[in-house]
């Protein structure tokens, strides 16, 4: 019984020190937000040209359902790729890539819409 809770501790504490690598980074996600060329973009856009300083994005981390340009997206992610695609005319990123995960993380940070 001892060694059953040892390896749960151990797989526990395992978890606790891995589940911040999957976070994203929010430094880095700011930086993609802000660059024209992030995923392949041809339109001379970037994330901030449609939310400058994260504007109108507000809350997206928290959101369930999206609506982006009369279109249905299931998560931030494909949010995050239907822009790329549409309006920066880039191509789709990885829905489990660093790039994706520190983007979604800078839009995380962004916090809730203001009044």
């Amino acid at each position: 019984m001892k060694v059953v809770r040892l390896i749960v501790l151990g797989l526990f504490v395992l978890g606790i020190t891995i589940l911040p690598a999957f976070a994203g980074d929010a430094k880095n996600g700011k930086k993609l937000f802000n660059d024209s060329k992030f995923a392949g973009a041809t339109a001379n856009k970037s994330c901030s040209s449609c939310h400058p300083d994260g504007k109108g994005i507000e809350g997206a981390g928290a959101k369930q359902k999206f609506t982006v340009m009369g279109k249905d997206a299931a998560s931030l992610e494909d949010v995050v790729n239907m822009c790329i695609e549409m309006a920066m005319k880039g191509k789709p990123i990885l829905k489990d890539s660093v790039e994706m995960q520190d983007v979604v993380a800078y839009i995380k940070s962004l916090g809730t819409a203001k009044k």
